[in-house]
């Protein structure tokens, strides 16, 4: 009942207390997007961009990203919005977009894990032979981070706050699976057998798991930490699922803009740096933890195996 009333709550959500308009200025402060290519993405990376802030975005499709890039200096009137090449489903990629970022900036005030896919077909995986759902949303954002973190909680205290964030774009699919299945992270029965949309629910939690396990793990050195339901909402995302699926979750999706508001909440506010190891829902509230990302022991476990696999990258 609990989950059927957070369900319809997060779906449902009353009006948004807050707005675009309430973000601070964030002169001075660099900030990384992935996949701000376009949906939800490319709406945060427009209001960090309207409120002074130095944006790049992470991306695989060049071409795409750059059209994104002159679409955003035309409509924000900035020119500080700058390209960062990143295939989150190629760990060598990872690792190039780190260090190309760390020869350009000294200082990361905030990292949005924002990119993602969802319910691709079953047979794809990533270039090293993840899941490519549990590769892309997961493990690529895991590496990417840690490589980022010295810049991170380098930066977290030369600020007002003393705080660097990092903001994990999960899902209401978060609260689908109780605990994680090892097995299906690379190809295996197990993973087919699993199926695409569970997959995906899978990879959701794991945001979650790894957003609070990055808070326990770091808060003492001023990072905050926060896994976000965006909302249901209108994007590229759902490009895989069939006309009838589409036509179905259309009366019941929101306006990509609207995605953008409860992570620049978490991400930018005063109220979101209180909200370390938290799960923010639509709009821009507190909401209950998924039941499956607050074992401890689970938690440390994916860590483990998440360090393993990116050693030797």
């Amino acid at each position: 009942m609990g989950l059927l009333i957070s369900g319809l709550s997060q779906s449902f959500p009353p009006k948004s207390k807050f707005a675009v308009s309430d973000i601070p200025d964030l002169s001075d402060q660099v900030i990384i997007v992935t996949g701000a290519s376009t949906g939800i993405g490319f709406d945060t990376a427009q209001a960090l961009l309207e409120h002074n802030a130095k944006v790049y975005i992470a991306a695989r499709n060049e071409e795409k990203a750059k059209a994104a890039i002159v679409k955003l200096k035309q409509e924000t009137g900035k020119d500080i919005v700058h390209f960062l090449l990143l295939d989150l489903a190629d760990l060598h990629s990872v690792k190039r977009a780190a260090e190309e970022f760390a020869r350009k900036e000294t200082q990361l005030h905030a990292l949005f894990n924002n990119g993602g896919v969802m319910v691709p077909p079953v047979d794809q995986l990533t270039t090293q032979g993840y899941d490519l759902q549990w590769g892309t949303n997961v493990l690529g954002h895991f590496y990417f981070t840690k490589l980022l973190l010295p810049i991170l909680t380098a930066t977290a205290p030369t600020t007002p706050s003393k705080t660097a964030r990092v903001i994990h774009t999960a899902s209401f699919a978060s609260y689908m699976p109780s605990r994680l299945d090892f097995n299906t992270f690379k190809d295996s029965p197990a993973r087919k057998r699993m199926g695409v949309n569970n997959l995906y629910s899978q990879s959701k939690l794991g945001n979650a798991i790894f957003s609070n396990e990055l808070a326990r793990r770091f808060r003492g050195q001023g990072i905050v930490s926060v896994a976000v339901n965006p909302g249901n909402l209108k994007t590229e995302l759902q490009r895989h699922l069939g006309s009838i699926g589409q036509m179905i979750l259309n009366t019941i999706l929101y306006p990509a803009p609207f995605g953008a508001l409860t992570q620049l909440w978490a991400g930018t506010t005063d109220a979101g740096m209180e909200l370390n190891g938290k799960f923010a829902v639509p709009w821009a509230r507190v909401g209950p933890m998924p039941y499956g990302a607050t074992d401890e022991s689970a938690a440390k476990a994916l860590w483990d195996w998440l360090e393993e696999q990116v050693a030797n990258v």
